[in-house]
């Protein structure tokens, strides 16, 4: 294994169990004759006829921290796209490498801080709370939240920058598309270092397949760090394993000793 997945399996194995909950049964979901989960039953609705997202999320192939298996898109949010489709400025082109050869040893969750906008990558479930007005995400890792109004605010000029930016959301036929700026630039994109800066604006378009499929595309618009915005694409699925714990990084951390770099 590369150096860099050693790394990451360090920082991943060091987090607690995921979501494990008492067993309850969940008589919301829809179910196959044999009493098996239908995750391709139709989407649910809210009141106002929109797509339902809410429920517990999670990607796939991010598996459980204690399987040290790397989950792709926290490893390389661009995963699946060529080089030339993440057409970096010269600076972050050389951050990005800088970062690589140094084996990542400053990504910024090994410091405890909040992962910004790969947060929807990490190996931890999350939580979408749908209301008329506002769409709450309420993230596990790092005890972490998002707000996104819906209410028909557009995006402020003047927000105090933050780790998680500013979001508001419109609906576009069966999607929930949502518009977020006021980052700051003390986060990563994802593991490998690709970098952003404060003018990031993300766009993300969020549309519910059916009942236990989840569609999340990213597109990335930062003219300091990029010559132009990429876009990728991410399929979460329902988590069904219970429910959101308590996750505290700072509570038994030993690895940030260990975290020498090149």
């Amino acid at each position: 294994m590369k150096a860099t997945n050693w790394l990451l399996v360090g920082i991943l194995s060091a987090a607690p169990a995921l979501a494990q909950w008492e067993n309850v049964k969940n008589t919301n979901i829809p179910r196959t004759a044999d009493g098996k989960p239908n995750l391709s039953a139709p989407a649910p609705r809210a009141p106002d006829g929109k797509p339902d997202l809410s429920g517990m999320w999670w990607m796939p192939n991010a598996g459980p921290a204690n399987t040290g298996v790397p989950p792709k898109y926290l490893n390389n949010i661009a995963a699946d796209l060529k080089p030339e489709e993440v057409p970096m400025q010269p600076w972050a082109a050389t951050l990005f490498k800088q970062r690589g050869a140094d084996f990542s040893k400053d990504f910024p969750y090994t410091r405890c801080l909040p992962t910004g906008p790969m947060i929807s990558s990490f190996p931890a479930p999350w939580k979408v709370i749908q209301t008329p007005g506002l769409v709450v995400i309420l993230y596990e890792n790092s005890m972490t939240y998002r707000q996104i109004f819906t209410d028909g605010r557009v995006l402020s000029k003047d927000v105090n920058p933050a780790f998680m930016g500013y979001s508001v959301g419109y609906w576009e036929g069966e999607t929930l598309v949502v518009e977020t700026a006021g980052y700051n630039d003390k986060t990563w994109l994802d593991f490998s270092g690709h970098p952003h800066t404060d003018a990031l604006r993300m766009t993300e378009r969020f549309r519910r397949r059916d009942f236990g499929h989840l569609e999340i595309r990213f597109t990335f618009d930062d003219p300091k760090a990029y010559t132009e915005p990429w876009t990728v694409t991410i399929g979460p699925q329902l988590y069904l394993g219970g429910d959101l714990l308590e996750s505290v990084c700072t509570e038994n951390e030993k690895d940030l000793q260990h975290l020498r770099g090149k």
